[in-house]
Formats: C-alpha cells, structure tokens, sequence
C-alpha cells in the first residue's frame, strides 16, 4: 500500500482508532497486522521474505546474546547478517551482478544470450534489510539487549509508517517506543496533521507535479542544454519534495500514535559543504553507513590516505544501495570524490577557506546538482549526453520552446500560469516551500 492511494486514508483512521481504543499492553496486536496488511496490500508473498529476515535476525541476535564466547557472537552476527544481505542480493543485484559477468565475458570472447531472472524487486526490502542488520550489530555491541518478544520485534521490523521509504530506525530509539504507555495528547496530534500536510503537500503538489515535465525531458527528445539543465535542477526539487515528503508522512503517522521517528531530511539544500550536505540530506542511511560500516572499516584513525579510501567505499556502497545500476554508483562515487576533495582540501588543522559561506553553498548545490544527472540518467550513455548537451550546445534561446515540447507541466509551470487557476497554487506553493528551504539555519556544524 502507498500513502497517496484511497486506501490508505481508509487505513490510517481505522488503526489509529484501532490503536487508542484498546489497552497500551495490547496495541502491538493492532500494530503488527495492520504493518503486514499494509505490506502484503499489493503481492502477499511477500509476507514470507520479510517474515524470514525477521525471524533470522530475531534468533541470530539471542544467539549473540547467550554466545559464551566472542567468536562464537561474531558467528552468529555473521550468520544473521549473511542471510539478510542474501535475500536483498537476490532480489535487488543478482540481475545486475550477472549482467556484468556476462559483460566482461563478451569482451573475452565468450556470447551468452542470457537477460536476467527479472525477479520482483519487493518494496521496503533495502530499508528493513538495513533496519533488522542495524538491530542484530546493536546486540552485539551491546547497546541494546535483545529483544525476547518476538511480536514487539516483527513491529520494530515491519511498523507500517517508515516500512517503505524510512527513515532506517535504531533499535534503541523506537523498540522502547513501541513498548511504552503512550496517552493521547493535542500536541501530538496537531504535529502529526502538520507533517502529514507538509508531507502530502511535497508529495503531491510539487513533485508529482514536476514528475511529468522531468521524464519528458530526460525521455531522449532533442533538447538545448539549457532546457536539459533547467530539467536537471527541477529533478532535485522533485526528488527531494518526494523523498522527504514520504518521511514526512510517516512522521506524521507515527506522531498520532506518539511514536517520534527520526528526522531524515533538514534542508539540505542549504548545505555549505557536500559534508554538510549529507548531515542533512537521508540522515539516517548517513549514520548507518557511518556507524556499521565507514567507523568498522577504520574511519579516520588509520591516517589520511586510508581515509579517503574509506570514503570511496562506503559512497560506492552506498550508490549501490539506491539502485542496482551504474548510474547509481557514478552518482555516489562522486558524492565520494566531492568529500575526499574537501577532506584534503580543508580538512582540520589546514588553512581556512577564503571564500564565504553563500559561495560555499552555491559550489554545494552545483556538484549536487551535476551528480543528480547520473541518478536520474536511464544509462552512463544518457547521461554523457545530457552533460555533452549542456555544456556544448546550451541553446538558451531556444529555453521556452525546449519546455513547451516537454507539455503543459514544462510551459505552465515555467512560462505562464492562469491567475487563480490550481497550477498558479502550485507554482505559487512550490516556490514558497523552495525558498523556505534555502533560508540559514542553526544545524550548520563544523566539519568533523
């Protein structure tokens, strides 16, 4: 089920209904089967992957836990951890890791006619993969102990709110919640209808707005590269009005049970620095990969050349981890570049930068702006040649008929709008929720 079918606005009311009418020590019955209905809504067998990446992380954390001995806990993290990457290798990069053997093979000589087993890509799977991972690396850490309940621990894996699009919650921040005497409270529920409307307000009248004009433009039309770049930076108004406004919504479904989840997005387009950038943009896949996998790698304590290695390595994965293409790891490979550059270039103790924080965030938003190319990019081949066309043949004259060929989304939103029609209000919203999010803030920190 997603958030913005009719379903879902039958849904919510009922379990939240549901939730504060029965005994707190009982809501988790309510919970767990409305999170698998709210799964299975479209493919019920899907009911069986995540119910087994449940159940192996739930038994490889207990084993973790009565382990007499650290080798034996490793085991079983590892056991765990094996099975839960396996199941989102198969169904999310065994197409993709094939189609690469076969690839190198064809440049050996060797033809094979062979296209991929085309499995169905299960929705969520990257998110509770990580979300089960995080949890089993957590007992073995011993930050949190694990969890004997089994119905509370299926509800942390599969609460319906942030199953899909996240954000990637930490055992220790929202077990306890699930288990708590939660009341309700008019603070609560008003914050909750704000996310809720901000996050439906992104959602459907910005980026699904936008959607349109976006495909047309990269759908391989001949196009000026102004036209092409103006699409580009529309793109990353899109995606981040869709992603953020999912996190939204399940923010603000959670809020209405009490439930806090984790802020994932905090303007990142504000950001002075690609470092700064990801402090803010997903910032709990950040801390997953900062915490199980760039601080367990050696982070910054194995000297500056190991350093920037890791950083590679973990916006490789992390490219890898948004889509099963090349496209995906261009797109975080340079992500990496960018934040190996600033660790050289301005890494602690090295001379300030001359410039200012406002030409800081114009560089940021530039070489944000330039990756998204490739992550929107259908192929390395597509994205070359939008990159050819923008810097090669600009064609600024040529900006309105470009966009009146992409539709009306292209020439309304950009050229005219009926005064008081609903495109004005959503051109109008648009750019008033775009300027919002550019204004300084008090999260900028100093680069770690």
């Amino acid at each position: 089920m997603s958030f913005v079918t009719p379903a879902f606005f039958l849904f919510l009311p009922a379990v939240l209904a549901l939730y504060w009418l029965v005994p707190w020590q009982r809501r988790w019955l309510v919970l767990l089967p409305a999170s698998l209905f709210f799964y299975a809504w479209h493919n019920v067998w899907l009911l069986g992957l995540i119910a087994l990446t449940i159940v192996v992380s739930y038994a490889s954390a207990i084993a973790v836990e009565q382990a007499p001995t650290r080798r034996q806990k490793r085991r079983a993290v590892a056991l765990g951890a094996a099975v839960c990457l396996g199941v989102l290798f198969l169904f999310k990069y065994l197409d993709f890791t094939l189609e690469g053997v076969f690839a190198l093979a064809g440049l050996l000589g060797v033809e094979s006619s062979f296209s991929g087993f085309h499995l169905l890509l299960p929705m969520g799977i990257s998110f509770y993969v990580f979300q089960t991972m995080s949890y089993t690396f957590d007992v073995y850490r011993g930050a949190v102990p694990a969890q004997r309940h089994l119905g509370y621990y299926a509800l942390f894996v599969s609460f319906f709110p942030q199953l899909v699009a996240g954000p990637i919650e930490r055992p220790g921040d929202l077990l306890p919640q699930l288990r708590q005497p939660h009341v309700p409270s008019w603070g609560d529920a008003l914050e909750g209808c704000r996310l809720l409307a901000r996050g439906y307000g992104k959602k459907v009248l910005i980026s699904d707005y936008l959607a349109p004009f976006v495909d047309r433009a990269y759908g391989g039309e001949e196009m000026g590269g102004a036209a092409l770049a103006a699409a580009t930076a529309l793109f990353a108004v899109q995606i981040y009005c869709d992603f953020s406004g999912y996190s939204d919504i399940a923010q603000g479904c959670a809020r209405l049970m009490g439930i806090r989840l984790t802020d994932n997005f905090r303007r990142p387009y504000a950001a002075s620095s690609i470092r700064d950038f990801w402090r803010r943009w997903h910032i709990s896949l950040t801390g997953w990969f900062t915490d199980y996998l760039y601080i367990p790698l050696g982070g910054s304590r194995r000297g500056l050349g190991r350093q920037c290695v890791n950083i590679l390595v973990v916006f490789l994965v992390s490219g890898l981890w948004h889509g099963a293409d090349l496209t995906f790891v261009v797109w975080g490979g340079l992500h990496g570049l960018y934040l190996v550059g600033e660790t050289l270039l301005f890494r602690r103790g090295g001379p300030a930068s001359p410039l200012g924080k406002g030409v800081h965030r114009g560089v940021t938003l530039v070489l944000v702006w330039f990756a998204w190319i490739f992550f929107r990019a259908d192929c390395l081949s597509q994205a070359g040649g939008i990159i050819a066309a923008i810097f090669t043949r600009p064609r600024p004259a040529a900006l309105l008929t470009d966009l009146a060929m992409t539709g009306p989304e292209g020439a309304s939103f950009l050229i005219y709008v009926p005064e008081g029609s609903l495109d004005r209000y959503r051109r109008d919203y648009f750019w008033q929720a775009y300027a919002s999010y550019l204004q300084p803030d008090s999260y900028l920190q100093p680069d770690a």
